[in-house]
């Protein structure tokens, strides 16, 4: 919305559905719809209490009843903390039940909802059984490290009759919702012929640390998991697990995945027709980095194609839009990010319109005192776990359903598929294959670290 509209995302029920623009109505829920604040408390379990981890956690608490039942991570020290804030944060003022192990959490089959929050890596696993436990699950991004753990989750969810939302909130962001709304529905962009995308963020950690003993507060040997096991080298939290393939895609696996989410729900696409991508590590070299510091991918629709480039070195070429979507229309731009957004017109009579990014800090002041926050993040957040207790209310699909969330994940795995065996690929979602590469079929399933067994999709 313009930045001169002050938007008013209340929790009560009336005032959630007309927020919520266009993402549900009250035809889809009922007359009134479901009374989230008055609903019953929900029993809620986190595995991995790291930053984001708790971050939708808290989310969550501040718009919906919840008791905090069970949190999981294998580090302890981390696993205490999160327990103690969760005791000050919580209405009941309970300790939740602690975990080392995400089997024994589950086994007890008394969650609601489970939040995962561990890295990509162990996200299959955990969802999997976080579903077949009888939980709705969130889930965060990229869904999976590998396509066919995708497929494995989305079979899950479809047999077990369990919500899944995915955590590409940018389909919950009060200002892109607006954008869409205003310029992309009401036809200002004309035709849409092409669309880039891009990351310049300096986010790739690319140090050197030395090889150290593993702390007696760290489960190692749980935190690698089905992963290969690197010889320790120091806390893998935050971004230090993320510059590794082993357990991660990259910045198309963390950056990619929410724009190319946020161009298909804006512009109504499915699975592209073709994917290729070029890149490689041309300037970070001196680090233990081994995921691309540049990369250039190409996803091709029948009208257009949707480029991505990231470098994680160097400065952007707009400034204003270091981490963006720009959709170009035969009548203009739209230029989107999480910060703000324009539409600009091929006219120079047209009128210029701005999208400012929406925060709440007088909604939520608590906001100000939590360590670590994404404050432009929140409010979509917040918007994405209604939209996610609405659909457990109608027992629906969420506006990132699990299926979305598995098309735009496996879109950018492909594309690191496709940089490596140098070929333009053509993913099958039916056949759940590569239809003209041998050796990238043979990249669909990564292996596993014994004794951990990968889910596999129903049906392969």
């Amino acid at each position: 919305m313009p930045a001169s509209v002050t938007p008013s995302f209340s929790i009560a029920r009336r005032h959630f559905l007309q927020s919520a623009a266009g993402m549900l109505s009250l035809s889809a829920l009922g007359q009134d719809g479901p009374d989230i604040v008055n609903a019953k408390k929900r029993r809620v379990g986190l595995i991995g209490t790291g930053w984001y981890g708790k971050s939708d956690l808290w989310r969550l608490a501040q718009v919906a009843p919840i008791e905090i039942v069970s949190l999981c991570d294998p580090d302890r020290r981390m696993l205490a903390g999160a327990a103690a804030m969760a005791k000050e944060r919580q209405a009941s003022h309970k300790l939740p039940r602690t975990y080392g192990d995400y089997r024994e959490m589950l086994k007890e089959k008394d969650l609601d909802i489970v939040l995962v929050g561990s890295p990509d890596h162990w996200h299959a696993l955990h969802a999997v059984a976080a579903i077949e436990s009888g939980a709705d699950v969130y889930l965060q991004k990229p869904i999976s490290r590998d396509v066919m753990e995708g497929e494995a989750i989305l079979a899950a969810a479809r047999k077990h009759g369990r919500v899944v939302q995915v955590g590409t909130q940018r389909k919950s962001t009060p200002h892109l919702i607006a954008a869409k709304k205003q310029i992309v529905d009401a036809g200002l962009l004309g035709k849409v012929g092409h669309v880039d995308m891009c990351c310049y963020f300096p986010m790739r950690a690319n140090g050197n640390p030395p090889v150290e003993p593993v702390p007696d507060f760290l489960d190692y040997e749980m935190w690698t998991g089905p992963a290969p096991l690197r010889p320790y080298d120091g806390l893998p939290h935050v971004r230090w697990w993320r510059t590794f393939s082993e357990y991660g895609n990259g910045i198309m696996g963390d950056m990619c995945v929410h724009m190319l989410d946020t161009v298909r729900w804006m512009l109504h696409l499915g699975w592209p027709e073709r994917v290729s991508s070029t890149g490689g590590i041309y300037v970070q070299k001196e680090g233990k980095s081994n995921i691309p510091d540049t990369q250039t991918a190409v996803f091709e629709y029948p009208e257009f194609h949707a480029v991505w480039q990231h470098r994680s070195w160097g400065v952007p070429p707009d400034p204003d839009y270091p981490w963006a979507l720009f959709l170009h229309g035969e009548k203009g731009v739209l230029k989107a990010s999480t910060m703000r957004a324009d539409f600009v017109p091929l006219d120079p009579k047209g009128k210029k319109i701005h999208f400012d990014c929406v925060f709440e800090r007088e909604k939520f002041p608590e906001d100000l005192k939590e360590e670590a926050i994404e404050l432009n993040a929140a409010p979509a957040t917040r918007l994405h776990m209604l939209d996610f207790l609405a659909a457990i209310e109608r027992r629906g699909r969420p506006v990132a359903d699990i299926e979305e969330g598995h098309i735009s994940t496996a879109s950018c795995i492909v594309a690191n598929i496709a940089m490596q065996t140098g070929e333009t690929l053509r993913y099958d979602p039916a056949r759940r294959e590569v239809k003209n590469s041998r050796a990238a079929n043979a990249l669909l399933r990564r292996e596993y670290r014994k004794p951990w067994v990968r889910p596999e999709p129903i049906g392969a």
